[in-house]
């Protein structure tokens, strides 16, 4: 697909400059560099200054509110360092906590950053930050939180320790050593003549719909994790598939795999465990559902891949 990497967290040419993260004197010195940056992220939220992600010099006082080992992202154009902190152990004042939900849509202010600086939950951030700015942010998410539930060895149960700059642990007892997690995911577009199959899970807002996924099992192709998931969530039978594209997904640490089905049948018998509902949609609903005039149905949000391979099938851009 020509397009595949417009994807929101597609590739942005970031240089991640892996050949230097075991060079601890290298380390050292982009730490004391002046020109390098840093992320701060709080709870998964990224610092940001209108829709941009904030790069903060590495003595900015509110990193003194950062806990574990900062993490080494990448080079910028300019040759610049750019790592990211956690700050997740701040507690906000009054009035600034999460309401959870389907989509988190508060923001928190430090005082040690400037009045217009925010932590944004990245997830409303999809369709506002530069390629860059989003690359970045899913790496350094996607990184915090593997951290954040590996911290023992897997082998011998034993604490590890940070090292590679960020991207290893390594067990303090056995000497194993772990790498951070990836889910790869399979996401379909699954089209029968003029119609795509799409379906909603529980406790999604109303109304809302997007291409059935699932994650691929050990010892199986992308191919039969498409047939599988299809079938085990809606009884539709699926014949030719290709791949089409990929998007980061660090929540918390999915590789979504964007794929186009043929279906073989259209009658839907749906899995009640995996999902709510299951429906064949034309492309003329989906063209109304996309302008927002839909009475029942609402497309993926924007910025997901769901939303990116439907775009793309509207348009008759999946070559």
């Amino acid at each position: 697909m020509r397009h595949a990497e417009e994807v929101t967290f597609g590739g942005s040419g970031l240089d991640r400059a892996a050949e230097l993260r075991g060079d601890i004197p290298a380390m050292a010195a982009l730490m004391q560099a002046p020109e390098t940056r840093t992320l701060a992220l709080w709870r998964g939220k990224l610092l940001i200054s209108d829709d941009a992600a904030c790069r903060l010099p590495l003595d900015h006082p509110v990193l003194a509110e950062a806990r574990g080992t900062p993490l080494f992202l990448g080079r910028e154009e300019s040759g610049a360092a750019i790592f990211a902190h956690d700050l997740s152990g701040w507690e906000p004042g009054d009035g600034q906590a999460e309401p959870g939900g389907f989509t988190d849509t508060s923001e928190q202010h430090h005082p040690a950053c400037a009045e217009d600086e925010v932590f944004v939950e990245l997830r409303a951030l999809l369709t506002r930050l530069a390629p860059r700015d989003a690359e970045l942010a899913a790496t350094a998410r996607g990184l915090f939180s593997w951290h954040a539930t590996h911290g023992f060895c897997a082998r011998c149960g034993a604490e590890s320790d940070v090292t590679q700059a960020g991207w290893q642990r390594v067990c303090r007892s056995c000497g194993a050593s772990h790498f951070p997690r990836t889910d790869p995911v399979v996401i379909m577009l699954i089209t029968r003549g003029n119609s795509c199959l799409l379906g909603r899970s529980h406790g999604w807002p109303e109304g809302m719909y997007s291409c059935l996924a699932g994650f691929v099992e050990p010892g199986e192709t992308l191919e039969a994790a498409v047939r599988r998931e299809v079938h085990e969530e809606s009884g539709v039978r699926v014949g030719p598939v290709r791949y089409l594209a990929s998007q980061p997904w660090p929540f918390p640490a999915s590789l979504m795999i964007g794929c186009h089905g043929l279906a073989e049948s259209d009658e839907i018998e749906i899995d009640p465990v995996e999902i709510e509902t299951a429906r064949w949609v034309s492309r003329e609903e989906l063209v109304t559902a996309f302008a927002g005039e839909h009475p029942g149905l609402h497309p993926a949000r924007r910025g997901s891949i769901a939303h990116f391979l439907l775009r793309n099938w509207l348009a008759d851009r999946l070559d």
